[in-house]
């Protein structure tokens, strides 16, 4: 069962929260994090992507940039820009995209529960990733960024969610980078805390939706400080990590398509036949084409867009992985066709988020950057989880969630 705490975030006062919120580390470059953060002293950015402090070209990983991050996290201490809460609170934090809402618990997660499986993911990690935020965490001391869970669907916590939503929040703006509205309340009423921790001790499991590396590498340090502490206890700060949880049936997950830089030296029309031995394949014309159901692919190849849909027995239907659009592209076409080897590494594929729509992939295709493009139907959170529960890692880039946790709202402190 899910073990959870509250906990005494560090967060900016309200007439800051808008210069110092950014957006996730790991979804903008080093260039675009400088050119957003601009003048604004007070900007995330200076703790979560300090490089942008050193000269352009100043390599992330240089050991000079997490010292600054610690640096600069005291320094928004000092100034009063961040500042802790007196007291342990969970929090509620909401975001509303396209006019819908989702609402998060901020949690404080349990490492053991990470480690013992309680806290399941679906995706592989890379350990030059989880070394990089485990340094990060290390530097700090914290959890600066939280990780994006998903819970089932629970009434109490619906109908307490709800009552706190009815009130005025703590903040309340809207993104300029995204549009999208973020909204933020305090959960400080003893009995609202402890319901919320007797709700998630009744969970069986929670789910990594995304941030498996700030997950990995939040666990691993909390793991490191406990067998590094003779005195350890179980109940210190450091055996938890931030988390925002979401109810499973409000997440959107949108489509995650790829890009290809060639077709494995076939012409187009030797890549289509290849394609017909496993797809029925309709030509759409230059009118973008989305795919509208499960196993229907869209390609766009030489400024057409075809409809491929996975012939039966192409998948089983019984496999959580098998059945998946993203295993029966990278097996029948990635692998099978193109020979493009392991998708994290390959320099031959590209991947593009479902927020910037096909006219993405066409753009990039049009441009003659890439060959052709691979659009396919959203995976549901019913499959990440039927996947997270049977043990199994879905296939590379797989998944993405909108809208991003916004970063900077509250931090979380190890000891």
């Amino acid at each position: 069962m899910a073990k959870i705490k509250p906990f005494k975030g560090i967060r900016p006062p309200k007439e800051f929260v808008e210069k110092v919120e950014s957006r996730p580390y790991d979804v903008l470059e080093s260039d675009e994090a400088r050119a957003e953060a601009g003048d604004n002293a007070m900007s995330l950015y200076h703790i979560i992507k300090p490089e942008i402090d050193f000269p352009e070209g100043t390599s992330e990983y240089d050991p000079r940039v997490y010292e600054r991050a610690a640096e600069n996290f005291q320094r928004f201490q000092d100034n009063g820009w961040l500042v802790q809460d007196e007291a342990e609170h969970y929090y509620i934090y909401a975001q509303t995209m396209n006019g819908k809402t989702q609402y998060g618990l901020v949690i404080g997660a349990s490492v053991d529960d990470y480690m013992n499986g309680v806290i399941k993911k679906h995706e592989l990690t890379r350990r030059d990733k989880e070394e990089d935020r485990m340094k990060h965490v290390r530097v700090n001391n914290a959890n600066i960024e939280p990780v994006f869970f998903a819970y089932p669907d629970n009434a109490v916590l619906n109908s307490l969610i709800m009552r706190y939503a009815a009130t005025e929040p703590e903040y309340d703006f809207i993104a300029p980078i995204d549009g999208f509205r973020h909204q933020f309340w305090i959960i400080s009423d003893e009995a609202d805390i402890r319901t919320v921790t007797d709700e998630f001790a009744k969970m069986p499991s929670l789910y990594i939706a995304d941030g498996h590396h700030r997950s990995a590498a939040a666990a691993l340090v909390g793991a490191e400080m406990q067998r590094n502490n003779p005195n350890h206890r179980g109940d210190e700060e450091y055996n938890y990590f931030m988390a925002v949880a979401f109810q499973a049936s409000q997440l959107t997950v949108l489509d995650y398509n790829r890009v290809l830089k060639d077709l494995n030296g076939l012409t187009s029309e030797q890549f289509l036949e290849a394609l017909s031995h496993n797809f029925d394949i309709e030509n759409k014309g230059e009118q973008i084409y989305k795919p509208a159901r499960l196993h229907e692919f869209s390609l766009y190849l030489d400024q057409c867009w075809y409809a491929l849909t996975a012939k039966p027995g192409t998948y089983d239907d019984s496999d959580p992985i098998g059945v998946l659009d993203v295993d029966i592209s990278s097996r029948l076409i990635l692998q099978d066709i193109l020979n493009l080897g392991d998708l994290r590494t390959s320099h031959r594929i590209d991947f593009v988020g479902g927020l910037r729509g096909l006219e993405e992939l066409k753009r990039r295709v049009d441009s003659g950057e890439m060959r052709a493009a691979l659009a396919l139907y959203p995976v549901s959170m019913k499959q990440i989880m039927d996947i997270a529960d049977s043990g199994k890692i879905m296939p590379p880039k797989a998944t993405w969630f909108e809208p991003k946790l916004r970063s900077g709202l509250v931090i979380h402190r190890l000891s």
